[in-house]
């Protein structure tokens, strides 16, 4: 049990870790990462506590029998706070009011651990359960009032959430209606099958009665899916934006290979590259930036009547001006990258002219140079480069590595 529980304690810490990798400036001052974070990482701690072999070293390393309860109690209300102070953050509104709620659920919350550790010093609980402290304790005075308490303020959170979870996935859509999704069904499933099951245990030992097993064996696996479900919810609105973008930002990497082997042996300003931990989006970034510094290097070699008769070839033969323009565009380019390689003198009709990647943010006017490159080279057929000397030779298709 100890493995399992100390598992999922490990993925809300990678959670966190992953939340935390944003830019220097930004993450620390912003308080819907910090909340988030923050739920995350006392979410895996309540998963740290209340492992029994977590239990068995802290009452050991206390003296105290059953020092560990009060302290996975406590965690656990933190836990209860951080998900309604996410909440708050997450809905937002003016600094003040949103301010005001944070204080109100930090208060309250703030009492009830006070609240718990002043009960467990009042009881007596000399002997040390691991696994079925709550139904073992269940008539015990004070210990008693102490687990009806922390079920009482983790319920208060739970319901709260489920409330405005479907209040809110009315309103929103997208990721964050997912999210809120995942987040009702990870509450739903600590209502049910954490919490219901432990007052069910509870409420039979009050009667004379053994259901134990209810809170021994059945409650723990449903509260760590259920948080699970619940972080998982928190985070996808925050982590698979930018999950995507470098993924995207990688299928553009790939995507300029083809551009950037015809043109990136062309002598340009010096640049580190850059290195191979980098992000997917910050290789784009560099890769994109020596592709334009390449591209104003081959400038002066560009042979704009090889340009004209490939952009003539590809509109009789029935392509749209767009593709036409980048086919005689990719035509010019290759032609221009042999003479430099060659170190031929400029051809007579250089002159200005701007690409269309050139002419388009981002990096879609690049993206589309470079699958010209690759297009079947019908439309560039006829078009033939002229040599130092004036005279037409045959058209070199270009070869990219």
């Amino acid at each position: 049990m100890s493995l399992v529980v100390y598992l999922a304690a490990l993925v809300f810490g990678m959670t966190s870790v992953l939340l935390f990798r944003r830019p220097r400036t930004a993450a620390p001052r912003n308080p819907l990462t910090l909340s988030t974070c923050a739920a995350v990482i006392l979410g895996a701690l309540v998963f740290v506590c209340a492992a029994p072999a977590t239990l068995a070293c802290v009452n050991s390393l206390t003296g105290i029998p059953n020092f560990g309860a009060p302290l996975t109690y406590g965690m656990l209300s933190a836990y209860s706070c951080a998900v309604l102070v996410l909440l708050i953050n997450w809905r937002g509104g003016s600094r003040e009011r949103v301010r005001r709620m944070v204080l109100r659920s930090v208060a309250a919350y703030g009492l009830l651990v006070a609240a718990i550790v002043v009960l467990f010093a009042l009881a007596e609980a000399d002997t040390e359960r691991l696994t079925d402290l709550d139904t073992y304790y269940a008539n015990t005075p004070f210990m008693r009032e102490m687990i009806l308490l922390y079920l009482v303020g983790h319920s208060a959170a739970m319901l709260v959430m489920c409330v405005v979870c479907v209040k809110w996935g009315r309103e929103v859509g997208g990721l964050l209606r997912t999210g809120l999704r995942l987040i009702l069904v990870g509450a739903l499933l600590d209502v049910v099958g954490f919490q219901l099951t432990k007052y069910t245990a509870l409420v039979a030992r009050w009667t004379g009665h053994e259901l134990d097993f209810l809170s021994t064996t059945v409650a723990p696996p449903m509260a760590s899916l259920g948080a699970l479900l619940c972080s998982a919810g928190f985070v996808l609105p925050r982590l698979l934006p930018p999950v995507l973008a470098q993924w995207r930002g990688l299928g553009d990497y790939r995507r300029l290979g083809p551009l950037w082997s015809l043109v990136g042996s062309v002598p340009t300003a010096p640049k580190p590259q850059a290195a191979w931990w980098q992000l997917p989006r910050a290789r784009l970034q560099w890769r994109e930036v020596s592709i334009h510094d390449a591209l104003l290097a081959l400038a002066p070699y560009f042979d704009h009547r090889v340009r004209e008769r490939v952009r003539d070839t590809a509109l009789r033969a029935g392509r749209s001006p767009h593709e036409a323009r980048l086919a005689a565009e990719a035509a010019m380019l290759a032609d221009a990258a042999r003479r430099a390689a060659a170190r031929e003198e400029p051809p007579e009709t250089a002159g200005t002219y701007r690409l269309h990647a050139t002419e388009v943010s981002g990096t879609g006017g690049l993206v589309e140079l470079a699958q010209a490159l690759h297009r079947p080279p019908a439309a560039r057929a006829g078009a033939a480069p002229s040599s130092p000397t004036g005279t037409v030779t045959e058209p070199e298709e270009p070869h990219v590595a």
